[in-house]
């Protein structure tokens, strides 16, 4: 099984990747974690490249978590399901709010490392307006377009929820 999954910051895609890995027992890879070097410096695009399609390579099933759509697009084309969250801007704008103050100052696992978690009023901008402009929901609606057979669109956590509950079904009848 490969899966992408995709969508707005905060609408739980690292957390969703996590529990497809453990249900399907697959590598995943938070491309958050090399995005970014410590104290959240942006990465060479050549080396994020680079690193992406190495863990193509190395692993016939997985689990990509993150957008980045102009990095390895091959990771679109070989995934059997792209899951996209598409959750309202307010539900994603709390979630990462209260994560940030939850986690202030702690590293994530699917963060790089040397980056902390920590309130920002400027990512908090980005999530609300910055995520949902034209040029990147645009990105959104051409992978759906563009992989329409494959692409589950979740729009909230009951959907998510029952998703999950579908897919652990699914398995224990097997």
């Amino acid at each position: 099984m490969r899966i992408q999954v995709c969508g707005y910051s905060g609408s739980g895609k690292s957390t969703l990747s996590k529990k497809l890995g453990q249900i399907y027992n697959v590598k995943v890879l938070h491309i958050d974690t090399i995005h970014f070097e410590p104290n959240w410096v942006i990465r060479d695009n050549n080396l994020m490249e680079e690193d992406i399609k190495k863990f193509l390579e190395e692993n016939d099933s997985w689990v990509i978590d993150g957008n980045y759509y102009r990095h390895n697009k091959e990771r679109f084309d070989l995934a059997d399901k792209i899951i996209y969250l598409k959750f309202n801007r307010w539900t994603c704008f709390f979630r990462t709010l209260f994560r940030s103050i939850r986690n202030k100052g702690v590293q994530r696992d699917d963060m790089a490392e040397g980056c902390l978690d920590k309130p920002s009023f400027s990512f908090s901008m980005w999530v609300l307006f910055g995520v949902r402009k034209k040029k990147i929901t645009k990105r959104f609606f051409d992978i759906v377009k563009n992989y329409k057979e494959k692409v589950v669109i979740l729009k909230n956590r009951k959907q998510l929820d029952n998703y999950l509950k579908g897919i652990i079904d699914d398995k224990e009848k097997n």
